[in-house]
């Protein structure tokens, strides 16, 4: 069940809690309208959390409560968001934590007074925390699959790099004979003819053959690497070194073997989750995104209109804006340390990627790189750009369309629209402004 239909008002809640969560035990502190603080502790099992729950509908009348607690996704608020009569309100753990610092300098902590602190932010700032609503079923999926598809890549990488380094100590000659070390056909070669001596001893038919049924096609390749085995001197003779990175590579390619059939199956429900979602078409039109950035856009925005009121609380969120902090006559604008990574990550390769297919988008980043900019620095000017962009046509639902974008430009300029190439971009404010070169 989800907090669709939910009180308004602060009025309609029959009671505040703030709870504290913790792996084996959570710690509660509720307020109820007649101002009675109450403590109590639940352990963490779906069952006394049910328990729990019952006890609050039952003492309240189904009455709505408003719970908050320091976690915005995991355990504790998939086990919540099932009972409809209580309101989840995310509060991020940084605020607690800096609010806990402000009034006990000292550094004291216990989870009981945690409670007390959620919910004293809870009820003295009611406004600053957006309760818990939850996307689409199709939305939220895509959500989950994208980024955990994203950990998976990473995780595939860094097994990678891990592979490499045993690969240049013990069988340097496999990077110089494969493009690719961590494909399946060297993994599979790996398996078989884990150091350069047991290669050595195979017969070249037997490794024509092998190459064969790898789809191993190209007949250079193969007499290249069939006249350079026999000739290649090893490496190391260490035999700790030698049994040690044998294992090692062996236990690093079946790790690869594993993780490129998630990522694949991870491909395959993220594709037929984004077939059949409402936003596809509208994702569709925007310039560089393409099947890999399409779904993430959604996971990243979410389906619901009224998240965002303004193009600037997106790029906010996202990350992509930046931040200004002045004091005095200081002033310095950084980019956003806290946000969420994988939504910044999202918009920033977006970027990258629409500068390949769009003029105006490509002439923007050439200016910025012509500024003294960087590449990160100048993609994170773009995303911005995009993102005020993509917030209109996702607001309104209407697909991009760069001849009504280049024309919605001329009608706020009496010069004539002229080639592409030829828009420049302004700083205003710490941010980038679009305008025209008169002709």
């Amino acid at each position: 069940m989800s907090n669709r239909n939910q009180p308004n008002t602060e009025s309609e809640f029959a009671a505040h809690i703030g709870l504290d969560w913790a792996d084996r035990k959570h710690f509660w502190a509720m307020r109820t309208a007649d101002g009675k603080p109450q403590r109590g502790e639940i352990d963490n099992t779906p069952e006394a959390i049910q328990i729990w729950a019952a006890e609050l509908a039952q003492r309240f009348g189904g009455r709505p409560i408003a719970v908050a607690l320091e976690q915005s996704r995991g355990a504790v608020i998939a086990m919540l968001s099932k009972y409809a009569h209580l309101v989840l309100f995310p509060i991020h753990p940084n605020t607690v934590a800096n609010y806990r610092k402000a009034l006990y300098p000292s550094g004291a902590k216990s989870d009981p007074c945690d409670s007390d602190l959620i919910l004293e932010l809870r009820l003295t700032h009611p406004d600053k925390f957006r309760r818990f609503d939850p996307d689409t079923v199709e939305t939220r999926k895509l959500q989950f699959l994208t980024e955990e598809r994203r950990k998976l890549v990473n995780q595939h990488t860094s097994e990678r790099q891990r592979l490499l380094a045993w690969l240049k100590q013990m069988f340097p000659q496999i990077l110089q004979w494969f493009e690719d070390p961590s494909c399946a056909m060297v993994g599979a070669l790996l398996l078989r003819w884990p150091t350069l001596q047991a290669l050595q001893q195979a017969s070249p038919q037997l490794l024509r053959k092998f190459f064969s049924q790898h789809n191993c096609r190209s007949e250079q390749a193969i007499q290249k690497r069939l006249q350079q085995i026999p000739l290649a001197v090893v490496a190391t003779t260490d035999a700790a070194l030698v049994e040690s990175a044998s294992m090692c590579i062996q236990n690093s390619v079946r790790l690869l073997e594993i993780m490129r059939e998630g990522i694949a199956a991870f491909d395959r429900a993220i594709r037929e989750t984004y077939r059949n979602h409402p936003d596809r078409a509208l994702m569709e039109s925007f310039p560089g995104a393409g099947p890999a950035l399409e779904p993430r856009l959604i996971a990243a925005v979410g389906s619901r209109r009224e998240r965002f009121d303004s193009a600037t609380r997106m790029a906010c969120f996202s990350g992509i804006a930046p931040v200004k902090e002045a004091s005095g006559n200081a002033l310095w604008i950084h980019w956003r340390w806290a946000c969420p990574k994988f939504i910044r990550q999202t918009f920033h390769e977006w970027a990258g990627c629409s500068i390949r297919t769009c003029d105006w988008a490509r002439a923007f980043y050439n200016g910025q790189r012509a500024k003294g900019k960087g590449h990160h620095a100048a993609l994170r000017s773009l995303a911005f750009k995009w993102i005020r962009i993509f917030f209109r046509c996702w607001r309104d639902r209407v697909p991009y369309s760069e001849e009504r974008y280049l024309n919605a430009l001329q009608k706020r300029t009496p010069t004539p629209v002229p080639p592409a190439v030829a828009i420049e971009w302004k700083t205003c404010a710490g941010f980038s402004k679009l305008s025209l070169l008169s002709s």
